[in-house]
C-alpha cells in the first residue's frame, strides 16, 4: 500500500488504498496552487491508475482551507525570462484538462474550500463533484490580464443563458451552494460531514457509479441559493451579457446599475472596469466561440490563447496582473492598452489564430467522446432553465 511511502512535503499525495486512489493537493500554505510539480504528480498518478486494474475509484481533495486556488502565479512571472519552462507546463496542464474530461474510471471531488482558475477543473468536470458551506469558486482570469482557460470556455458556454459570460467577465464568486444550483457541483454536504464521507468512500472500496451516488447522498442535503445570490438576478444578467461586445455589456451593465433594485450592481461593475481590457475581449470571444465547439476544439483553442498570451503577443497584461496582484501587491495594474476600444478585432484575431498542425495542443478528436455532459440540465433550481 503506497500510503506507507508518502512524502509529507510533497506538493500531491497519491495513496492507494485497496481499489480507491486518492489524491490530496498539499501546498495548504500557498492555497494548493497549480505549480509544475503538481501538474507533473497529477499526470502521473492518473495515468498509472488509469492502467491499474485494481484502482477503481478516484479521489480528489485539498489540504487545508483550499482546493485549489489555480496556477503558481508567481511560477509564471518568473517565466518572463525563461517562457520555455512554462510553455511546458502549460502543455501538460492542457493534456491534463484533456485526461480529467475523458478518464475511464469513476472520480470524486471532495471540495470542501477555495476553488479558482484551473483548479476547477478537478471538480466540475467528474462525475461527482462535492461541495460544501465552505466552497468558494470563483474564473478571476480576466482580472489579471489572463482569459477563462483549462476547458471553462467550453464549460461556461454551456450553462443557462449568459451565465457563463458573466462569471468569466466579472470573476464573480460562486458558494457550494450556488455551484450545485448551476450544474457545477452535483451534491451538496456539511463540511463536518466531509472526513466521514471520504471513509464511507474508503469502506465502499468500488468504482461502482450506484454505489458511490447511494452513499454520497447519504450525506448530502437539498439547499437553495440565498436570497441575495446572484443566480436570483439572472434576467438582469442575460439581459447585459448577451450583448455582442465588451464595451455593450459594461454600458448596459452600467445602465441597469442605476435603478434602485440593482445596487448589486455597482460593485461588480467597479471590478469589471479593473479588470484588464484585452483578458476581457479575450474572454468573451473565447466563451461565445465555445458555444459552437466541441471540447477537443475548446482546449486546443485555449492552449493556443495561452501561449501567446505568456509571449505577449498583443499585450504585457498578464505580467504586469500578475506583478499588481501578486509580486509588488499594489492591486494599481497598468494594463495597455488601457481601453477595451483599443483592443480591436485585428488583435484579437492574432491571438486566436490557430497555429500550424505540428504547433497545435495535440490531442485525439474523438468528437462526441470529449462532450462535457452539461450537468445544468439536472439542476436542482429550477429558475435556471429558461430564463434568456
Amino acid at each position: 500500500m503506497a500510503q506507507e511511502q508518502l512524502n509529507p512535503e510533497e506538493v500531491v499525495l497519491g495513496e492507494e488504498i485497496n481499489h480507491v486512489r486518492l489524491i490530496t493537493l498539499n501546498r495548504p500554505r500557498q492555497l494548493n496552487v497549480i505549480s509544475a510539480r503538481v501538474v507533473e504528480l497529477l499526470a502521473e498518478y492518473l495515468e498509472n491508475w488509469e492502467k491499474d486494474d485494481d484502482a477503481q475509484l478516484v479521489i480528489f481533495k485539498g489540504a487545508g482551507r483550499a482546493f485549489c486556488a489555480g496556477g503558481d502565479l508567481k511560477m509564471f512571472y518568473a517565466g518572463k525570462t525563461g517562457r520555455d519552462v512554462c510553455l511546458e507546463v502549460v502543455y501538460r496542464m492542457y493534456w491534463l484538462c484533456y485526461h480529467i474530461h475523458t478518464y475511464k474510471k469513476t472520480m470524486v471531488s471532495l471540495a470542501n474550500g477555495i476553488i479558482m482558475g484551473g483548479g476547477a477543473v478537478m471538480v466540475v468536470p467528474l462525475k461527482f463533484s462535492v461541495v460544501t458551506e465552505k466552497t468558494v469558486f470563483a474564473l478571476p482570469e480576466a482580472s489579471i490580464g489572463l482569459h477563462t482557460d483549462c476547458s471553462f470556455s467550453y464549460i461556461l458556454s454551456h450553462l443557462p443563458g449568459h451565465l457563463g459570460e458573466y462569471l468569466g467577465l466579472t470573476g464573480a464568486r460562486l458558494d457550494g451552494k450556488e455551484m450545485l444550483a448551476a450544474g457545477l457541483a452535483t451534491h451538496f454536504v456539511p463540511s463536518e460531514k466531509i472526513q466521514e464521507l471520504e471513509n464511507r468512500l474508503l469502506s465502499l472500496n468500488s468504482g461502482d457509479e450506484n454505489a458511490i451516488r447511494n452513499v454520497i447522498e447519504d450525506f448530502s442535503l437539498k439547499v437553495q441559493p440565498d436570497e441575495d445570490s446572484i443566480l436570483h438576478k439572472l434576467s438582469t444578467i442575460n439581459k447585459c451579457f448577451c450583448k455582442e461586445s465588451v464595451e455593450e455589456i459594461i454600458e448596459a451593465f452600467e445602465a441597469e446599475g442605476n435603478t434602485e433594485e440593482n445596487k448589486w450592481i455597482g460593485p461588480v461593475l467597479k471590478g469589471l472596469k479593473r479588470s484588464s481590457p484585452t483578458g476581457l475581449k479575450i474572454t468573451l470571444r473565447s466563451i461565445r466561440e465555445g458555444r459552437k465547439q466541441m471540447l477537443e476544439k475548446c482546449l486546443k483553442k485555449e492552449f493556443r490563447l495561452t501561449i501567446n498570451m505568456i509571449r505577449s503577443m498583443i499585450s504585457g497584461d498578464l505580467y504586469e496582473g500578475i506583478r499588481a496582484l501578486a509580486i509588488d501587491k499594489d492591486n494599481t495594474p497598468k494594463w495597455e492598452p488601457a481601453t477595451v476600444a483599443e483592443v480591436t478585432k485585428e488583435k484579437l484575431d492574432l491571438v486566436f489564430e490557430p497555429y500550424s498542425t505540428e504547433l497545435e495542443l495535440q490531442i485525439p478528436a474523438d468528437g462526441e467522446a470529449f462532450r462535457w455532459d452539461g450537468k445544468y440540465e439536472n439542476s436542482v433550481y429550477p429558475n435556471l432553465k429558461g430564463e434568456q
